[in-house]
């Protein structure tokens, strides 16, 4: 399923969760991208995002990419695949011994995450962490120290567009079978941001609990931004092109 510059999978949860699982006992090397309105929204306006994605499987995140589904296909996808749900099924379901190591956020979330991700997947071995707070020299230290960990899985959770791109440079040096782009998952796992409540995240409207709890860092993303998505969607539909004018 093609929005704008975009190719998505069109995956069940279960579907989604077996080919990874898949990819990583096969040591198959795939980088994934979780894709809402604003990561859309971000490859439409900039060509070298776009780039970086067609390198990722991308799953579709949240009620902006099941609207543009809808109105460019007919058809919306199977399930929302939002990674802050979809990474707790990845590793509920993963063999044991898997080995996992995280990447990002505050040192003392990172750390957090970590310790809530062993006591809640006892299966799942946490081979290592590091707090997203570094230069682009440490890159190449920080490559070497994923790959003395050996991991079957990385967990980046620095924002889009920034962990796609730094999944993309490390990539082609490590020796990871799966990486992962999730934002603000370690946030979450670690207490330090609230979720919205269930039937909120069921209808799609998580992204109001969010703006309610940021305004002045989210406001931009979800008032301005969702008419400019909104609006390219439009265009996409009526002209038939594959990529929206600016």
């Amino acid at each position: 399923m093609r929005i704008g510059p975009v190719e998505l999978a069109r995956l069940s949860r279960e579907a989604a969760v077996a080919l990874l699982l898949d990819h990583v006992a096969r040591r198959q090397r795939r980088a994934v991208a979780f894709a809402n309105a604003h990561g859309l929204l971000l490859a439409m306006d900039d060509a070298a995002y776009a780039r970086t994605l067609s390198r990722f499987l991308v799953l579709n995140d949240g009620i902006g990419a099941e609207i543009g589904a809808r109105v460019l296909s007919g058809t919306g996808f199977p399930d929302n695949l939002n990674g802050t749900d979809f990474i707790p099924a990845l590793l509920a379901a993963a063999p044991a011994g898997t080995r996992l190591y995280l990447l990002g956020a505050h040192p003392h979330v990172v750390e957090k995450a970590a310790t809530t991700f062993t006591d809640r997947y006892p299966a799942v071995e946490i081979c290592g962490w590091r707090d997203g707070y570094f230069s682009p020299d440490d890159e190449a230290g920080i490559a070497a120290a994923i790959n003395a960990a050996s991991p079957d899985i990385l967990l980046v959770a620095m924002g889009n567009p920034k962990q796609e791109y730094l999944i993309d440079r490390l990539f082609p040096h490590l020796e990871v079978p799966l990486a992962l782009g999730v934002g603000a998952l370690f946030d979450f796992t670690a207490g330090e941001v609230v979720r919205a409540p269930g039937p909120m995240r069921r209808f799609g409207l998580e992204w109001i609990f969010r703006f309610l709890q940021e305004p002045r860092r989210l406001g931009k993303r979800y008032t301005t931004g969702v008419v400019r998505y909104l609006w390219k969607i439009l265009w996409l539909r009526l002209t038939g092109s594959r990529q929206p004018s600016s």
